[in-house]
């Protein structure tokens, strides 16, 4: 896993590509490279880290150079030697042993757009062409690796994380409104929307061009929505076979892989299916401290990642997570590059760097399950709470059952009430149509919420935001319901959120995290599958656990699900209560007029009463509070 910086028709690029890749070591700190390419004003200026993972050697260091063609790629393409193989049976002559150079000569020999239907990996690149004086920008198909694209007079700018592009010309964007409000609403940041102005992130699925002409794209060689339809026209796909084999491919490295191991169904899957071809693969997996865990009302599972570990007879290496939260917000902030206010990443950042420091580049992941197959406690609510509609009558509903929970506290006597916060949650999106029921599942305010909260510089952008959730969730126009949520998981939830945090910290402990699931042909695969096969009565991710009976213990595959999580309402509730008071009520948010400071303390002080369960949305905007403050402080100019 790489970095990848460029520049094109810029007459500083050469500058500008040395800020940029100096802003990101984090991505490659075995090699770093520069390079000018291409004629007079079509020059552009490459620059590249690099994470070596296939082929050690320095010949496939990039940018990476041959007959022409100068690429700098970030990424690992998986069939790159049945790619290879179909290239020299056409005559190619290769000088590495690199997935690098098979992506250069199919790119060559096919074109963009029939040489990315042939790949299969995560990957994002630019290919310049020094004879045509041109850029191709290409992004895996279901946007695991980050490319953010800046167009700037004639040319254009690019990178893998977005602080690369604000350190060389932060002062030429301006923060995005729409941003800080999705932020809010989400935690994250939907693909569609970037956090600055005058950036946006090219489509995953897609590639663009660059020339004397102009620019020309992003154009489509697959789109999720699409797969999804087609798929669910086919019988059932063979899961097992499907998942086996994509395991396997994501081995493909010529340095050794580990696994992330929670102990849930979906790590504990491609452990054992990678063990079976690796027997000496070793495993990570988090710990809570115990005082932690209480208030959080955490399952431990570590206890299920040591039963796991011991059936498999592999190395389980186990790391507490107790860091210095106060010291490590920043740094996560800085790492995530947008404001994203999922707590999440600090276990990747320790886990990976744990890894890092025992000698391990890449890691295996179970990410993608839940999004695929319906795993998400959400998928499940959504279903009942539709049932609920249609079952309880609404003068009981709305008389007796929702001011009875209204009333439930969500912690007590430094517990956390877990089916307190659950019940809370349900009642909030259970009255809703469909869409706005899925919405509200995971999203942080409602509208009328949210609008109380936004001062007038923000609120106007919540209907803009909303409308946006609305398109996507209607775009796959998928038979069921549970495929629509899990489509719309594919499209919104997996890459602005969960791939995003994975990569950025990942990266920022110089690791490679791969992630089996996330794959277009499993993917496909799982799509075979009507809602009614994924979820059976409260049973969620019926295929998996179908295919786990051949592969894992009843006790792993039947256990309550867990989650990657981290304790929030501990954090939040005494690590970061100066913070809160000091950075965040007294902060700029409020001072810009962006958050209402009376409605803020309201919410601060419901939070150690007791009263309310906010702690993850005082954590997003704490969050979002040290973002602004640091784009700000690198030269971005105001909200608009």
């Amino acid at each position: 896993m790489c970095g990848v910086v460029g520049a094109f028709r810029q007459p500083d690029g050469a500058e500008l590509v040395r800020v940029m890749v100096d802003r990101i070591p984090h991505r490659g700190p075995d090699a770093v490279g520069v390079r000018e390419a291409g004629p007079g004003d079509n020059r552009a200026h490459l620059g590249h880290r690099r994470l070596s993972i296939i082929d050690l050697s320095a010949a496939s260091d990039q940018p990476f150079v041959k007959d022409g063609l100068s690429l700098s790629y970030n990424g690992e393409l998986y069939n790159y030697k049945e790619v290879r193989a179909l290239l020299q049976a056409t005559g190619v002559r290769f000088v590495t042993d690199s997935d690098t150079e098979v992506v250069l000569e199919a790119l060559r020999a096919w074109g963009p757009d029939a040489a990315l239907r042939k790949f299969r990996g995560m990957f994002a690149f630019a290919l310049v062409d020094e004879r045509r004086g041109s850029l191709v920008l290409a992004r895996d198909p279901l946007g695991i690796k980050p490319l953010y694209v800046m167009p700037r007079g004639e040319g254009v700018l690019f990178a893998s994380e977005l602080k690369a592009i604000v350190s060389a010309v932060g002062s030429e964007l301006s923060v995005n409104a729409r941003a800080m409000v999705a932020s809010t609403l989400f935690y994250f940041v939907p693909e569609e929307v970037t956090p600055l102005h005058g950036v946006f992130k090219l489509p995953a699925g897609s590639w663009a061009q660059w020339g004397p002409q102009g620019s020309d794209g992003p154009h489509r060689y697959w789109d999720a929505a699409d797969e999804a339809r087609l798929a669910a026209e086919m019988p059932p796909a063979d899961l097992a076979a499907v998942l086996e084999e994509s395991v396997a491919a994501h081995l493909v490295a010529d340095v050794p892989v580990a696994s992330f191991l929670s102990g849930g169904l979906d790590s504990s899957l491609v452990t054992a299916m990678a063990a079976s071809r690796n027997p000496s693969i070793e495993a990570y997996t988090i710990t809570f401290r115990a005082q932690d865990q209480r208030l959080e009302a955490m399952p431990d599972d570590a206890v299920y990642a040591r039963k796991m570990a011991a059936h498999l007879g592999i190395e389980l290496h186990e790391i507490e997570i107790s860091p210095d939260v106060v010291d490590m917000l920043p740094r996560i902030v800085d790492v995530l590059d947008e404001p994203i206010g999922d707590p999440a990443a600090i276990n990747t950042v320790l886990m990976c760097s744990a890894a890092r420091d025992a000698g391990v580049k890449v890691l295996l992941s179970g990410m993608g399950a839940d999004e695929l197959f319906g795993g998400y406690r959400r998928h499940l609510a959504c279903l009942l709470g539709a049932r609920y509609q249609g079952l309880v009558p609404r003068q009981l509903r709305s008389r007796v059952i929702a001011p009875s929970v209204d009333r439930l506290p969500v912690a007590a006597g430094g517990r956390g009430l877990r089916y307190s916060r659950w019940a809370k949650r349900f009642l909030s999106f259970a009255e809703l149509p469909e869409e706005a029921a899925y919405r509200r599942s995971y999203t942080l305010y409602d509208p009328d919420e949210a609008g109380g909260l936004l001062g007038p510089a923000l609120a106007g952008e919540v209907g803009a935001v909303l409308d946006l959730h609305r398109s996507l969730y209607l775009e796959g126009r998928l038979a069921d319901h549970v495929n629509r949520m899990c489509h719309m998981d594919a499209r919104l939830f997996l890459p602005a959120l969960n791939l995003a945090y994975t990569d950025r910290s990942s990266m920022a402990a110089s690791t490679e995290v791969r992630v089996p699931f996330v794959d277009p042909v499993v993917y496909r695969a799982a799509f075979t599958y009507p809602g009614s096969a994924k979820i059976k009565g409260l049973t969620q991710k019926v295929p998996l656990r179908e295919v786990a009976r051949e592969w894992l213990p009843s006790d792993i595959i039947d256990r309550p699900k867990g989650s990657f999580g981290a304790p929030l309402r501990a954090w939040v509730g005494r690590d970061l209560a100066p913070l809160i008071d000091d950075v965040l009520l007294r902060g700029d948010l409020v001072s810009a007029g962006f958050v209402r400071p009376a409605v803020l303390t309201q919410m601060v002080a419901d939070q150690r009463a007791g009263r309310r369960d906010v702690a993850k949305q005082l954590w997003q905007l704490l969050s979002m509070e040290l973002w602004y403050r640091g784009v700000r402080a690198a030269g971005v100019g105001e909200v608009r």
